[in-house]
């Protein structure tokens, strides 16, 4: 069991018989009446964001939810294939359990595979991806108004702000948790 005073981002729990993780967390102290906390949580299972409002001294059963190495294969529309790389099993998920993930995604990419009740229903991406920049658009010296960064685009159709130096063809390191420029990969 957790307490609701002890939500905290990535914390997973279960509502209403199915998975949840927390989004974020606002504890709410109004003048008058019982504290409050109103979280957005994303359903594991259908992708979907919900946001409720739970009372001081509320619990939750926490999701028993386990991870399990694997390998990104391919993605064939809005299903997303991978590889257990011990077993050479593979399982399948939609593009709302992939979420935002799919940005990151690229052939052979080594990441963990959430399961609840021997179900996959989720992804943990390694905090750096390296991706390559398919397009990137000139750089400008003196152009004030975008300032020292331009926008590129990745090989995964991810689009963000880099250094001018960047050029296209090149590879780049990505925070996956900020979606940031980290570095240029030396090759």
């Amino acid at each position: 069991m957790i307490n609701v005073g002890e939500l905290r981002k990535n914390s997973k729990i279960l509502l209403d018989g199915e998975p949840f993780v927390v989004q974020e967390v606002n504890f709410v102290k109004p003048g008058k009446g019982q504290a409050f906390y109103k979280c957005k949580l994303r359903n594991y299972l259908t992708g979907s964001l919900l946001d409720r409002t739970f009372r001081s001294g509320e619990s939750f059963d926490t999701a028993e939810i386990t991870e399990r190495p694997m390998q990104f294969l391919y993605s064939q529309g809005d299903e997303y294939h991978f590889m257990d790389t011990e077993t050479y099993d593979q399982v399948m998920l939609t593009g709302d359990q992939v979420a935002d993930a799919k940005n990151y995604l690229v052939d052979n990419l080594n990441l963990d595979i959430l399961f609840w009740e021997g179900r996959a229903i989720g992804i943990t991406l390694p905090n750096f991806v390296d991706l390559e920049v398919v397009r990137a658009d000139p750089w400008a010296k003196g152009d004030s108004v975008s300032g020292d960064t331009k926008p590129v685009t990745l090989e995964t159709g991810l689009r963000l702000q880099v250094p001018p130096f960047v050029e296209e063809g090149e590879k780049i390191t990505v925070d996956t948790r900020t979606g940031a420029y980290v570095t240029r990969v030396k090759k």
